[in-house]
This record gives structure tokens, C-alpha cells and sequence, in this order.
């Protein structure tokens, strides 16, 4: 046994606090989360930019201690912190947690992800499918962008669709880099270019361009030339699309196209009246409550 795990179930008002206390008194980590989770009581929380982040009515708060700690200590240690915190206690349940190969572990989660009959994306320790005929390498990383998440997926199915072949494109918060080394993969020109505002996004999309001998330019928006593309992809969220229509709608050319996903079905609307302005834009395509929305810019 390495580690100890407890965790315990308290009303939403109770959870941060629970956190903080639990951390400044030796736990090594502390998880907020649903304890409904894998359940039909699910309820899936979205955080935004510049969107109060909300709790489960209900949370589930679990800390990991050290093994040198015992579980009569940190019962201890828990029937104090609610003390003196005038916090409610309920009934915790304990657990040895053994060291594990956590590489390893994690790798065996991701494995090669299907986006056509023909496109894969395959992690750098998995062998491909003999019938990928387009493959991209891609490892988890610190960006967002693995094939996994049904927006990526969304996003590579729209360019499966609509081989951009010489065509400029950008993609708007490239994240890991997936969708313009897609997009590449797929034909499209030179004049391509990715942009984040994360530092760590661009580290990662340049190292997964090296991965897979792709020639791609990914910059801070600040670097990006004057120019307008004939593909603009933004896989985001709702609010950061909100507040990007204008410039994106400046990036397309007339009779350009926009790919637009990071949007849950229930904000489709508002998303499609905001660029309805500059683009003739619907819904393409939802996988799992989540949209991913096609436009064609109109003559300016």
C-alpha cells in the first residue's frame, strides 16, 4: 500500500471548504466530484471562461494521504477538522490505495480512436489498423485535442467530409494541434495556420506536427499574417465564440467556409443567431449533446 483514500459526500456549500481544510491539514490531493457520476443522476458540469464555476448539489469530496498516516489517525484528523470548522460530517468510507504503474495505466486507456472507416488518430505506443490509410500520432498531453472528446471527434469527421484540399485554413485555439495536422493530413495548403492563447498548446502542437512529419505553423494570434482563409475551424466553447464572431467572420473569405463546435445542442441557437450576420450557418452534425455547427461566409 502507498496511499490512503477517503472520501465522503456533502452538501455543495460545505464541499471548498471541506477541500481546503482536508489540504492545509496533509492531504496530498482533493477531488470535487458527482457522486452520481456513471449514473442516470449524473449532472455533467461545463466550465467557461468568465462562467461561475458550480458545484453538484450533492459533491463527493476524496483525499489521498501518505501511508504513513493510519486510518484511526485521519478518522482523528477528520472529526477535528469538522469541529473546529462547524462543518457536518457524514459517514466516510476508507480505502488503501496500492502504487501503481501509473504510465503505464494511462496509456492503456487511450487507445487508436476510429473517426472514419480510413482516418485514425493512434497514440505513439499503439499500432495502427491495417485499413488507416490516414493516421495521425497523437499522445495525451497538457493541450486539449486527442480524438476522444465528441467535439474533436466532430471536427475531424467535417473535414473527413470536406477534404480541404489546397485550401488555406486556420484553426482558431488549435489546442494539441489535432485539427490542422487533420486538415493537412487531408491536403490542405501551405498558407495554414494554428493559433492558442496557451503557451503549452503551441509547445504541444508543434511537438505532435514533429511526431507525424507534418510541415505546420502554429503562432500566438498576435503572429498570425493579415490574411483571410478559405477554411476557419474553431473547436472552443460558447463563450469564447460568442465574443470571437466578429474576428473570425474577418478571417473567412467571401464564400469561405467556418466549422464551429465546443457547443452543447442547447446553445446551438443563440451561437447560430450571433454569426447568422456575416455566415449562412446550421447545424451539421451532434454527438452526445454536444454540436458542431457549418457556415458559408457571404459576399462582404
Amino acid at each position: 500500500m502507498a496511499y490512503w483514500s477517503v472520501y465522503f459526500d456533502v452538501d455543495s456549500a460545505q464541499a471548498v471548504s471541506w477541500s481546503d481544510a482536508l489540504l492545509e491539514n496533509g492531504a496530498l490531493s482533493v477531488d470535487l466530484s458527482d457522486p452520481f457520476f456513471g449514473t442516470d443522476s449524473e449532472m455533467p458540469q461545463y466550465g467557461e471562461p468568465d462562467t461561475p464555476v458550480s458545484l453538484w448539489p450533492i459533491s463527493r469530496v476524496t483525499a489521498l494521504f501518505a501511508e504513513s498516516e493510519n486510518q484511526k489517525t485521519l478518522e482523528t484528523l477528520l472529526e477535528n477538522i469538522a469541529r473546529q470548522q462547524a462543518l457536518p460530517l457524514t459517514i466516510a468510507e476508507w480505502a488503501p490505495v496500492a502504487e501503481r504503474d501509473w504510465v503505464r495505466e494511462t496509456q492503456a486507456q487511450f487507445g487508436a480512436i476510429q473517426i472514419t472507416d480510413d482516418f485514425w488518430v493512434v497514440p505513439t505506443w499503439s499500432e495502427p489498423p491495417e485499413n488507416a490509410r490516414h493516421i495521425l500520432r497523437l499522445d495525451p498531453g497538457l493541450a486539449f485535442g486527442t480524438g476522444s472528446h465528441p467535439t474533436t471527434r466532430l471536427c475531424l469527421r467535417w473535414l473527413c467530409a470536406h477534404p480541404p484540399v489546397d485550401r488555406d485554413v486556420l484553426d482558431y485555439g488549435c489546442g494539441s494541434g489535432i485539427l490542422l495536422l487533420a486538415a493537412k493530413r487531408l491536403g490542405a495548403s501551405e498558407n495554414t495556420y494554428g493559433t492558442d492563447i496557451d503557451p503549452q498548446a503551441l509547445v504541444a502542437s508543434r511537438e505532435n506536427a514533429a511526431i507525424n512529419h507534418i510541415a505546420a505553423q502554429f503562432v500566438v494570434p498576435e503572429a498570425l499574417p493579415e490574411a483571410m482563409f478559405d477554411l476557419v475551424i474553431a473547436n472552443i466553447l460558447t463563450n469564447p465564440l460568442r465574443v470571437l464572431a466578429p474576428l473570425l467572420a474577418a478571417r473567412t473569405k467571401s464564400g469561405g467556409q467556418i466549422v464551429l463546435s465546443g457547443i452543447l445542442l442547447s446553445q446551438q441557437k443563440d451561437i447560430i443567431e450571433r454569426y447568422n450576420q456575416w455566415f449562412d450557418i446550421t447545424l451539421w452534425q451532434e454527438e452526445d449533446g454536444w454540436a458542431l455547427l457549418g457556415g458559408m461566409r457571404r459576399a462582404r
